[in-house]
C-alpha cells in the first residue's frame, strides 16, 4: 500500500497511549493510579441517562439533520445566552460528535500550504498534528509559567502575518488549567482590527470548569469578530458525557455552509439519542455540575498544595478546568524520563509536559479527575519515587 503524504504528518494524542500502557500494567496486577487521563470520573448524570433510553424507546432510530436537532440547537442558543448574555441564531449552531471535529473541519477550512495557522503551546495536541496534516504551517503561542499560562495578547499579535488564516485560542486550558483574563482577550480582540483576514477557533470545552470566583470570557461577547469567530464548546467535560460523544460549535454565517458540507461529508449526522439526552442536559438540573465542580475544587486545592510539597517540583494553582501542571525541573529529569519514572516505578499515570508541545518541557500534566484518596497515595507515592 502506498499512503498520502499527509498520514505522516498525522499526530496523535499521548494521553491515550499512556491510559493504554496504564491498563497493560494493571493487567499485568500492578496497582496503578491514573492521573492522566482528562475525563471527569464521574457518571453521567441519570436525568440525563434516562433521556437517552427514552429516546430510543421513543423509537428515536434514523437519521437526524446534519446540524443537529432543531430543538437541541435551541437549547444551545439559549443555554449561550443564559451563561454569556450572548444572542446566537440557532442556525448557526452545528452539532458535532465531540470537540474534534470542529477543530478538524476549522483547520480544514483554513489550512493549506502557504497557510499559518497559530495554535497555544503547550495546548491540546490535536490543534497542531491536524495544522500539519493540512499542510499549513504551525505557528505555536508559547504559554508562560509566569503569567499562569495565560496568552499574551502582544506576543500573539506580534506572530500575525500575511500568511495568518486561523488563530486557535483555549481557555480554560488543557493541559494548563491556565484562565485568560478579560483584559487580555480585550487587547488581542482590538488588535485583531488591524487584520481582519484572520479567522478564529475559540476551544471553550472547559467554560463551566472555573475557579476562585473567575467568570467565564466567551470571545462570542466580542461583536466586533463574530463574523470571523468559530466558538467550539459540548457535554464531555461539564456533563461527565466523554463516551456520548457530543459537541457543537458556533459558526459565522459565512462559514455556517461550509461546515454542514463537510459534516455531510464525514459523518452525516450525530446520533439520535445522544441529542436527547444533549437536550435534558442543558434543559435539567444543574445540582450534579455544581456537585462536581465542588469535588474539582477541593481536590485541585489537595494536589496544587502536595505537588508544592515535593521536592524540586513547583506548581501554579490551575484557575480552571481539572489539570495541574506542575514544573518539574527541579528534579533534574525530562518530561518524559518523569512520565516513565512515575509511571514504571511508582504505579502513577502523569503526562509529559511535551506531548501537548515543545513549551511543555520540564512540566507534566496531572488531571485530578479522581477521587482525593487516590490523589494523596499518588503524591505519596511521587515522593519516595524522588
Amino acid at each position: 500500500m502506498i499512503f498520502a503524504d499527509g498520514m505522516a504528518r498525522l499526530g496523535t494524542e499521548s494521553a491515550f497511549t499512556v491510559l493504554a500502557r496504564a491498563q497493560a500494567l494493571a493487567a499485568e496486577g500492578r496497582d496503578i493510579i491514573n492521573l492522566g487521563i482528562g475525563q471527569p470520573d464521574f457518571p453521567t448524570p441519570p436525568h440525563i441517562v434516562e433521556a437517552g433510553i427514552r429516546a430510543l424507546r421513543d423509537g428515536h432510530h434514523g437519521y437526524t439533520p446534519a446540524n443537529g436537532i432543531p430543538a437541541l440547537r435551541e437549547a444551545v442558543a439559549a443555554d449561550l445566552h443564559r451563561r454569556h448574555g450572548v444572542e446566537v441564531n440557532p442556525d448557526h449552531v452545528i452539532v458535532v460528535p465531540g470537540g474534534k471535529p470542529t477543530m478538524f473541519f476549522a483547520v480544514l477550512m483554513f489550512g493549506q500550504p502557504g497557510a499559518e495557522i497559530m495554535y497555544p503551546d503547550p495546548g491540546f495536541p490535536i490543534y497542531e498534528s491536524v495544522i500539519r496534516y493540512s499542510g499549513a504551517t504551525p505557528v505555536p503561542i508559547r504559554l508562560r509559567e509566569e503569567t499562569g499560562f495565560a496568552f499574551e495578547a502582544e506576543a500573539v499579535l506580534a506572530q500575525i502575518t500575511p500568511a495568518t488564516r486561523l488563530i486557535i485560542l483555549n481557555s480554560p486550558a488543557n493541559p494548563t488549567g491556565g484562565v485568560t483574563p478579560r483584559a487580555e482577550v480585550d487587547r488581542l480582540v482590538a488588535g485583531l482590527a488591524d487584520h481582519p483576514q484572520v479567522a478564529v477557533l475559540s476551544d471553550e470545552i472547559y467554560s463551566n470548569m472555573l475557579y476562585d470566583g473567575r467568570s467565564h470570557v466567551s470571545l462570542l461577547q466580542y461583536p466586533e469578530i463574530r463574523d470571523r469567530l468559530i466558538m467550539l464548546d459540548g457535554w464531555s467535560k461539564t456533563y461527565a458525557m466523554t463516551g456520548w460523544r457530543l459537541g457543537y460549535a458556533v459558526w459565522p454565517e459565512a462559514a455556517v455552509a461550509h461546515a454542514t458540507r463537510l459534516c455531510i461529508n464525514d459523518h452525516s449526522c450525530v446520533n439520535a439519542a445522544a441529542q436527547y439526552a444533549g437536550l435534558a442536559a442543558l434543559t435539567g438540573p444543574q445540582d450534579a455540575v455544581a456537585e462536581m465542580m465542588a469535588a474539582f475544587d477541593a481536590r485541585r486545592r489537595l494536589i496544587v498544595a502536595a505537588l508544592n510539597d515535593l521536592p524540586g517540583v513547583r506548581c501554579t494553582d490551575p484557575g480552571g478546568a481539572f489539570y495541574a501542571f506542575p514544573n518539574i525541573e527541579g528534579t533534574g529529569m525530562t518530561a518524559m524520563a518523569a512520565q516513565n519514572r512515575l509511571l514504571d516505578e511508582a504505579g502513577v499515570a502523569t503526562i509529559a509536559g511535551t506531548s501537548f508541545g515543545a513549551g511543555g518541557e520540564g512540566f507534566l500534566r496531572f488531571s485530578y479527575a479522581n477521587s482525593a484518596e487516590n490523589i494523596t497515595r499518588a503524591i505519596e507515592r511521587i515522593r519516595a519515587a524522588l
